[in-house]
């Protein structure tokens, strides 16, 4: 009986882009905040590139099929909702900034939902600091409501506010893929492929 083993390169392809960005989105909110009005442009360009870049790696997260299956089973809608407003972002970072921030703040809302529920899904596969999970998902849609209902404060205020969103989506995005996405070397593929040779 022969079985083959699944690749796990998509798995940790997918596992170290998702920390890598996470990173990435917590360093630029953090320059808004710190920056609200200084290099804003500059900012908003590089948060478009990083927006699209997460989405593609979200992508691959949903298709590698980690063991859990935990961290990247919503990623494939809310992958290509990140393409979308990076490119967005891309082109009119001026024209739609406002229009912009409320749907950022409402994709956020919608990832922090969906992480809630890998949260209780985490607890039932034993993993201890889902309750850490479900706090920055709470964290998250609380800042990502805030960034929704106040489109009409100051440029500064509505700068750092999501700045803020950024930063807790990287914390949260982060602590899911280093405490459920679980990356062994030798997996069994989803239907196992078993060739028998006859003993002569």
């Amino acid at each position: 009986m022969n079985i083959k083993w699944r690749s796990v390169n998509l798995m940790r392809t997918a596992k170290i882009g998702y920390i890598v960005m996470s990173i990435i989105f917590i360093i630029v909110g953090l320059l808004f905040v710190i920056h609200p009005v200084d290099s804003l442009m500059v900012i908003e360009k590089i948060l478009g590139v990083s927006m699209m870049l997460f989405g593609v790696i979200k992508i691959i997260g949903y298709f590698s099929k980690d063991l859990f299956r935990l961290a990247f089973q919503y990623d494939l809608e809310f992958g290509i909702i990140l393409m979308v407003l990076g490119l967005v972002m891309l082109i009119k970072p001026v024209s739609v900034m406002e229009l912009l921030v409320v749907a950022i703040g409402l994709a956020f809302f919608s990832d922090a939902l969906f992480k809630a529920r890998i949260a209780f899904d985490s607890k039932g596969f034993g993993i201890r600091p889902w309750w850490m999970i479900l706090m920055l998902a709470v964290l998250t849609a609380v800042i990502g409501l805030v960034l929704i209902l106040s489109p009409e404060t100051t440029a500064a205020a509505i700068t750092v506010l999501f700045g803020l969103s950024l930063m807790s989506e990287g914390l949260l995005n982060l602590f899911v893929a280093i405490s459920t996405v679980k990356i062994i070397r030798n997996q069994y593929p989803d239907e196992i492929d078993v060739t028998y040779s006859e003993i002569k």
